[in-house]
């Protein structure tokens, strides 16, 4: 692991903690907050494969 994985690996883990704090701060629920990650997760997952088999083509 060089400097660089070290930094990305930091830099992760200060935007997860921006995001978890996003989210505790609107005080959703558990089911609520997963419904939408997964709904966010599915979006850019759409967005990820329709360039994927555009650049394809």
């Amino acid at each position: 692991m060089n400097e660089v994985d070290t930094v990305q690996i930091v830099a992760l883990t200060g935007w997860l903690i921006l995001v978890g704090g996003a989210l505790a701060s609107h005080r959703l629920n558990w089911s609520k907050a997963l419904r939408m990650a997964f709904v966010w997760m599915a979006i850019f997952m759409g967005v990820f494969f329709l360039f994927g088999t555009m650049r394809g083509a």
